[in-house]
């Protein structure tokens, strides 16, 4: 019994690391997109249909579930919509590097968060590798031109928004453990499509005139990565504390920076490699962490 909740939990820090990389590989297509006249907000409202479209039938075999969770998965449908959306719409307004550096002060809102709602305390060994992981995070996105982390304009503050959401979203996924992975994808796709909407109809964004390749496009990526990168995380979020999924999270930058280097002419400097070397050691220190609090 012991060696199953192991190996479950593995597979909980696998999950993640892989919805991770999945994040930090996203930002490609999605530029694609936008070079082709699909703004990144519409990209969003496409892929999470595409994805919201096949949890239907799901939601309506579990609607009996809703009520009991209802304020919950409602919150958790909001929190999903607005990590997504102020994100994106941060990343497009405002300087890259700010947006990044406040949305992944998210780690710190989680601990917060967690211990607030589920009561969840850091061992020392995880409050290093913690420590270890917002000071890589910190190193590899610190840019002295771009200010301390401390929100100046409207793309800041949707950067900071959309982390503390993100955190929320996490959590939430925790506290949820005991609801159907089914019924939370749904509700977290559906958020993403209803703020999405809100949003495009806000903005009074007319309807964007590309070839259906890119409405196809959009179409898949929602299919084959955001129903994959959300049935990860989802997975692996359920069944380990919230600070170690927020940390291992982290490892999206090293991905990003990493896939930057190879598909773009970006060039990865000293400085990222050794945040992203940091976020790396944190990462694994914290698995072992959780194989260890299991044994």
């Amino acid at each position: 019994m012991m060696n199953r909740f192991i190996s479950e939990q593995r597979l909980a820090v696998i999950s993640v690391l892989f919805s991770a990389s999945m994040w930090g590989l996203i930002w490609y297509p999605l530029r694609l997109l936008d070079q082709a006249g699909m703004s990144a907000v519409w990209s969003s409202l496409i892929m999470y249909l595409a994805a919201a479209l096949l949890a239907v039938p799901i939601l309506f075999r579990q609607y009996k579930s809703i009520p009991e969770h209802f304020w919950e998965l409602l919150i958790l449908a909001i929190a999903a919509g607005v990590t997504n959306v102020a994100f994106v719409v941060a990343l497009i307004e405002g300087e890259v590097m700010r947006v990044m550096l406040l949305f992944y002060l998210s780690p710190l809102w989680t601990v917060v968060i967690g211990r607030w709602w589920l009561g969840e305390t850091l061992s020392r060994p995880a409050v290093l590798m913690f420590s270890i992981a917002m000071v890589g995070s910190i190193v590899m996105l610190w840019n002295p031109t771009i200010g301390w982390p401390w929100p100046h304009g409207l793309a800041d503050w949707l950067a900071l928004i959309g982390g503390v959401a993100f955190s929320i979203n996490n959590v939430l996924a925790r506290k949820l453990a005991s609801v159907s992975m089914g019924l939370k994808t749904g509700v977290i796709w559906w958020g993403v499509v209803l703020v999405s909407l809100v949003v495009l109809l806000w903005q009074q964004a007319p309807v964007p005139t590309v070839d259906i390749q890119v409405w196809a496009g959009a179409w898949l990526l929602g299919w084959l990565a955001i129903v994959a990168m959300t049935v990860a995380v989802l997975y692996g979020v359920a069944r380990m504390p919230v600070y170690r999924s927020a940390v291992i999270m982290l490892f999206e930058l090293v991905v990003a920076a990493i896939a930057a280097w190879f598909l773009t002419e970006e060039v990865m400097t000293v400085q990222e490699w050794c945040g992203g070397l940091l976020i790396i050691l944190a990462a694994y220190g914290i698995a072992r962490v959780t194989t260890a609090d299991t044994q």
